[in-house]
């Protein structure tokens, strides 16, 4: 995977709070339900993130989380960056303290480019297209699930 765990949690919570209405909240272990993670590790996440200034949260019987941010202005670097760091992409792959143009590692050529398609794809990729593309395979599914109309025989 190209980021951690936690990260990962992250962009599932966060792609589920993206279906939230506005005003209302959802709860961690709905979230953790409906996402299949272990809600005392995600309650830790959303605390961080909400701390970080991503997430409104609210205490009570009908508190929980939502997003502060527009999920259409939430990118996964963001939140990569929130979590994990964005460090591991910055460094040398060799793990050699000097790493540049001036002064390679065996796999600085290709880890640039890797590295560039791995933050384009980061910085372009919002919340809101993981939800409408989740929305839509969900929905596919869907039709691919229902019964086959039968023609009715004519006596």
């Amino acid at each position: 995977m190209i980021y951690s765990r936690s990260a990962e949690y992250a962009i599932r919570a966060f792609v589920h709070l993206a279906s939230v209405p506005e005003g209302k909240y959802a709860m961690v272990k709905q979230i953790a339900e409906r996402a299949d993670i272990p809600s005392h590790f995600l309650a830790k996440i959303l605390q961080q993130l909400a701390r970080k200034g991503f997430l409104r949260s609210s205490k009570g019987p009908t508190g929980g989380f939502s997003l502060r941010i527009p999920a259409k202005d939430l990118t996964l670097v963001m939140i990569v960056d929130s979590v994990d760091g964005l460090t591991d992409y910055e460094r040398c792959p060799a793990g050699l303290a000097e790493c540049n143009d001036q002064a390679p590692c065996g796999m600085h050529d290709s880890w640039n480019g890797l590295r560039g398609r791995i933050m384009e794809y980061l910085e372009r990729t919002s919340i809101e297209d993981l939800a409408l593309s989740l929305e839509q395979k969900q929905r596919n599914l869907e039709k691919g699930r229902k019964p086959k109309k039968t023609a009715k025989k004519t006596a």
